[in-house]
């Protein structure tokens, strides 16, 4: 399985809570940025020809501000370099704020066929604190202009844990999504992380002028909680730690990142990992574009994961995914048993209730609550 990410780090305006490598650009800029990358996309594909894609996900920033045929001019450079899978699953994550039905059918069209719509929050006052350039009704006339379009494989993403939310408004959000006419076939459903050097720590974060706002422990706790009760409630398996599918319908390209695939990302600052060689792109524009004009390579800090890694790795990735990890697997792919390496951590975790072990060893209940904690013990 291989797998392809392509970054397009354009939006209409920057959430105040985003740390990404991301933001507004004129016209121009996008273009010349689109010109680089499709240099990238072909000069890479001569590496990559005994590969087949299997996953494709466009991110950003904000992927759906390109236009119809710029975006149709993206895929057809992709699937021109490189030997696409007949069911290869094509992902781009969308704001509801940057489509019309016209654009909707246009990438239809050129073969994208699953969309991750952002939605946050059903409340627009929260929206509107967040920086969203959205309402939550363009939201909901957006996912009905989707499956107008045909599109039956469809992501909503929504935050917990924001600034004046509560239980019982996160929960509307939640009923919103699943009583939709033709729910989503994906949830993926994330706790709001307050990062540093962002408009949002400086009003938010430790200190700030409105700290206050954010919920106390005990209703962020209340409220993860109640997002795999109310999900699962409505048929949504929770397969892992923040993402929750109808059967058939877990993110394949984002099991492929978790199962440590093979993978190459094209674009801004884009991360790949390929033979356990880890590398990542160029992150400033005017040097990623310069450099791809001249031919010369945008590939920085190109890494050889030692087996030590390659181990954690495949551990605290593989444990983020209910189902857990394979003993069988790990040996075959190591030449080494699990307990050979952490064997004295995991009966230490088994005892403290962490972790538990049927088919596969996995996160129990309070495992997945601490995760981290749990994830760090594997770093050796």
């Amino acid at each position: 399985m291989f797998s392809i990410y392509i970054h397009i780090p354009f939006c209409i305006q920057k959430c105040l809570y985003c740390d990404f490598l991301s933001g507004p650009a004129a016209a121009a800029d996008r273009e010349s940025y689109l010109e680089a990358l499709h240099a990238e996309i072909a000069a890479e594909s001569v590496l990559y020809q005994n590969r087949e894609v299997h996953t494709v996900f466009l991110g950003g920033g904000t992927p759906s501000v390109l236009t119809g045929v710029q975006m149709q001019r993206l895929l057809e450079r992709l699937k021109t370099c490189y030997r696409f899978a007949e069911d290869a699953e094509i992902t781009v994550e969308m704001n509801p704020g940057t489509v019309d039905a016209e654009k909707l059918a246009c990438y239809r069209a050129c073969g994208i066929n699953r969309l991750s719509i952002g939605l946050q929050s059903a409340d627009n006052a929260q929206l509107k604190r967040l920086g969203r350039i959205h309402t939550a009704e363009e939201f909901m006339e957006c996912f009905h202009r989707a499956r107008q379009c045909g599109f039956a494989n469809i992501n909503v993403d929504v935050m917990s844990a924001l600034p004046g939310q509560d239980v019982s408004s996160w929960e509307n959000t939640l009923r919103r999504v699943c009583t939709l006419e033709q729910p989503p076939e994906h949830v993926s459903a994330y706790s709001l992380i307050v990062e540093e050097g962002t408009p949002f720590y400086e009003r938010f974060g430790e200190g700030g002028p409105e700290a206050a706002l954010l919920p106390d422990e005990e209703a962020d706790r209340r409220m993860y909680h109640r997002t795999k009760e109310m999900l699962a409630a409505y048929g949504y398996e929770r397969y892992e730690i923040s993402n929750y599918a109808k059967p058939g319908y877990a993110c394949r390209h984002n099991e492929a990142y978790w199962k440590r695939t093979d993978y190459v990302g094209f674009g801004l600052g884009a991360s790949s990992m390929v033979d356990n060689v880890r590398w990542h792109n160029e992150d400033s524009m005017q040097d990623y574009v310069e450099a791809l004009r001249q031919g010369k390579s945008i590939k920085r800090e190109m890494q050889r994961l030692s087996l030590t890694e390659q181990m954690e790795e495949f551990c605290f990735l593989g444990l983020r995914r209910m189902e857990g990890i394979s003993r069988t697997e790990f040996e075959a792919v190591f030449g080494r048993t699990l307990d050979s390496v952490y064997g004295r951590e995991i009966q230490q975790m088994k005892k403290q209730g962490l972790l538990a072990e049927e088919d596969k060893l996995h996160l129990t209940e309070f495992g997945t609550d601490v995760s981290n904690q749990v994830f760090v013990r594997f770093l050796k």
